[in-house]
């Protein structure tokens, strides 16, 4: 699989480690929005087929995390974005 990463270009998948969904972004903080909020996004996560945004770190490379959108049947990638742009697009800073 070729992951075509938007600073670096193509890539081989084997460059790269999965991290799982990309909801792990938008993670519930438990101290502030309580133990339920972050007991539902840790346990209650759906398994898609189909289109699903993920999580993927480039280890063998330059060591940054993207959001890959990929079809988890067929594995088309459709999107590739870095993970810290689209986690500023959600208003998070860290």
């Amino acid at each position: 699989m070729i992951i075509h990463h938007p600073i670096l270009g193509p890539r081989d998948a084997q460059e790269f480690v999965y991290l799982g969904d990309a909801s792990l972004i938008e993670r519930p903080d438990g101290m502030t929005e309580g133990v339920e909020a972050f007991h539902e996004y840790l346990y209650q996560r759906t398994n898609p087929a189909g289109e699903h945004r993920e999580l993927w770190y480039h280890e063998q490379g330059d060591r940054s995390w993207l959001v890959v959108t990929r079809n988890t049947v067929t594995h088309e990638i459709t999107k590739v974005e870095l993970a810290r742009d689209v986690a500023r697009s959600k208003g998070r800073t860290k």
